[in-house]
């Protein structure tokens, strides 16, 4: 017999997938697991910190010259991703 304040575990799921704090964490876990398949390991071992606020990546590039050669290619880099996320999540890309 449940209790009043019981829910079932598809609804607590549910619940949790809708939260947007736990959906933003979600995609940056799921771009951190990624992004070495996607740019390759070279650019992965030149990338420190990877992280999302407000619809924007922001990535942090130890190379100075691999930073410059990513801005360029910003744009391509949120379609690709968005591309993985299987929505249009990703607004914009910063590379520090």
């Amino acid at each position: 017999m449940r209790e009043s304040n019981d829910e079932t575990l598809k609804d607590a799921l549910q619940r949790l997938s809708n939260d947007r704090q736990f959906k933003t964490k979600l995609r940056q876990a799921k771009i951190r697991d990624l992004w070495p398949q996607i740019m390759g390991q070279t650019i992965a071992n030149y990338t420190g910190e990877i992280f999302i606020r407000k619809e924007i990546l922001y990535l942090t590039i130890t190379s100075s010259s691999l930073k410059q050669e990513l801005t360029y290619g910003k744009d391509k880099i949120v379609k690709i991703l968005n591309e993985e996320l299987g929505e249009a999540y990703l607004k914009d890309v910063v590379i520090r």
